[in-house]
């Protein structure tokens, strides 16, 4: 779990002290920046056993999708906001001290289509904003109201999801195949970006950071899905397409909402350019592997796949990708890199 200690009376046990640019970090997502909330609820998308987490302080799987830290992980990190391994946010004995915190709300296996949720029983990003709403409520009972909506206003808020809604819903499952054209299906995507980024801005966000789609065409099990041949495979060039085009109009469409919501900041958070770097330039970074995990075969092996009983690469930071659908913490650490000079400048 992040969490980001605020600097107000009912916190000043903590040693800790928080970035000078923002009080606080609240992230909303799916598996990129899940810490650990999905280990409290029931679905198979989990990570809280090994090998998952083989790379982290302690060795420790605490539910994030690498051997290590994760994009978010890093940005805290460099904002000098303070991380701690404790319960995530659904735990209902997280005391008032560890409430005037900032929280990950972010499930592994969410998207913005209520669709993808109902077949990976995450928590969906709508139901994130709930969770959301009850962490104010506590908060301004902690802190109180003026010091809440001073916290809410400065926090940095991280929004990274999409990847699921086409796996399981365009590609893998085309559910929504039979409803839309992959355009029509972009447009469907980013109207719900843009009532979640409303929702947001209603309840006092105004620093948000959108993260587009990553080549999903490279994502280790969405080439195995299409090449029986382990020789043959490589990256669906019609599936990355989409992203590209995905990402072009989420670049256009958020100034034109930021346009209409005064005093909001929305950038967008390249992660396609620097993956797409690591993967046609991988000496430049030290791998040696792009086009499998390290766990397992790596073809495969995701969640409960991904497990003790079965052998992993001995270097991992030689591997693009951890499982056969989440990158490694050397990935995380490049792109998180890129997300803080690329777009974080821009909030401030």
């Amino acid at each position: 779990m992040i969490w980001t200690i605020i600097s107000n009376t009912a916190c000043t046990a903590t040693k800790f002290t928080t970035s000078p640019k923002f009080p606080a970090i609240l992230i909303f997502g799916d598996s990129t920046v899940d810490d650990g909330n999905n280990n409290y609820i029931r679905t198979l998308f989990k990570s809280n056993h090994r090998p998952y987490g083989r790379d982290f302080p302690d060795h420790i799987p605490t539910g994030r999708f690498s051997n290590g830290k994760l994009v978010s992980d890093f940005i805290a990190s460099v904002l000098r906001i303070k991380e701690t391994i404790v319960p995530p946010f659904l735990d209902p004995n997280l005391s008032d001290e560890e409430l005037c915190t900032g929280v990950s709300f972010a499930s592994a296996g969410s998207g913005y289509d209520n669709l993808t949720t109902v077949a990976t029983g995450a928590i969906s990003m709508f139901k994130q904003i709930e969770y959301f709403k009850k962490y104010l409520v506590r908060l301004k009972g902690i802190v109180g109201e003026a010091d809440a909506k001073k916290i809410v206003n400065g926090a940095l808020y991280l929004l990274s999801a999409g990847t699921n809604d086409f796996i399981f819903n365009f590609y893998d499952l085309p559910r929504r195949r039979l409803q839309f054209n992959i355009s029509g299906y972009h447009e469907f995507l980013q109207n719900r970006i843009q009532i979640f980024i409303e929702d947001l801005y209603n309840l006092g966000c105004r620093k948000m950071c959108i993260a587009g789609l990553p080549p999903i065409g490279c994502l280790p099990i969405q080439m195995t899905a299409r090449f029986e041949n382990r020789r043959d495979r490589k990256c669906l060039e019609e599936e990355n397409l989409d992203a590209e085009n995905y990402n072009q109009k989420l670049v256009k469409l958020l100034p034109q909402v930021q346009a209409y919501l005064p005093g909001s900041k929305l950038v967008y958070a390249d992660v396609y350019e620097p993956l797409i770097h690591m993967i046609n330039h991988p000496e430049k970074y030290g791998l040696v592997e792009t086009k499998r995990g390290c766990c397992g075969t790596g073809l495969i092996e995701v969640g409960p796949l991904c497990n003790a009983i079965i052998p992993i690469c001995k270097k991992s930071s030689e591997y693009l990708f951890w499982d056969s659908a989440h990158p490694s913490e050397t990935a995380n650490q490049y792109v998180s890199q890129y997300i803080e000079k690329e777009s974080l400048p821009k909030l401030l």
